[in-house]
């Protein structure tokens, strides 16, 4: 699995683009903004996009994901569906964080713990991590040891837990439960700021000790 990161908006929110090689098949993962540059990237790269999928529903993760959808004629799916009420508050949140206006909407298919989401011969298996917001998704490829964590883990961080239907609780214990299981070379891409690994985060991860 290649991933490229592109990071979006002022809120520098990274968008990826999973690739298989061997198909140059590919998914978006939460297009946050800045379509054009979005399509650049898919235009280089010469793959064909055949979804979107989103790891939550928070603006800065998810605002360009209707414009892309309909460019591109494809489906969107994730993340899990407690996450509808944060995407039907779309409109207000773009207006009150200055974005340009959000329209509302539902995605194409929800996803479940443990379902299989396939991006040519990639398998990406759900993991469905609340406490950030309560349908919060992660994607891990088991065969390339790769996992996207959206606004989950960060780099020597965690997600914030303040947000509404936000838990620390869960998120932590979501966290150590399934994600500092997976092997400790697996590479984590998180939603903003700079890539990691397992091992890195299990060893000085100053809110996870």
């Amino acid at each position: 699995m290649k991933v490229i990161v592109i990071p979006v908006t002022p809120y520098e929110q990274n968008c990826s683009l999973v690739i298989c090689e061997e198909t140059q098949t590919a998914a978006i993962v939460d297009p946050g903004g800045d379509h054009v540059k979005i399509l650049k990237v898919v235009q280089e790269q010469a793959v064909n996009v055949d979804k979107i999928i989103l790891t939550h529903g928070h603006l800065d993760h998810v605002g360009a994901t209707e414009l892309i959808a309909k460019m591109l004629d494809v489906p969107v799916i994730g993340p899990q569906k407690e996450d509808l009420f944060w995407l039907e508050q779309l409109e207000a949140q773009s207006q009150r964080f200055g974005f340009p206006t959000t329209k509302s909407f539902a995605p194409d298919k929800w996803l479940q713990e443990d379902e299989i989401v396939e991006v040519g011969n990639i398998k990406l298996k759900v993991l469905h991590i609340p406490g950030h917001t309560p349908g919060h998704i992660a994607l891990f490829d088991e065969q390339s040891k790769q996992v996207i964590v959206g606004d989950i883990l960060f780099n020597g961080g965690i997600g914030r837990f303040d947000f509404p239907r936000g838990n620390q609780m869960q998120l932590i214990n979501g966290i150590k439960t399934k994600l500092l299981t997976l092997p400790t070379e697996t590479v984590v891409y998180p939603g903003h700021g700079p890539t990691t690994t397992i091992g890195k985060e299990k060893a000085s991860n100053p809110f996870l000790g």
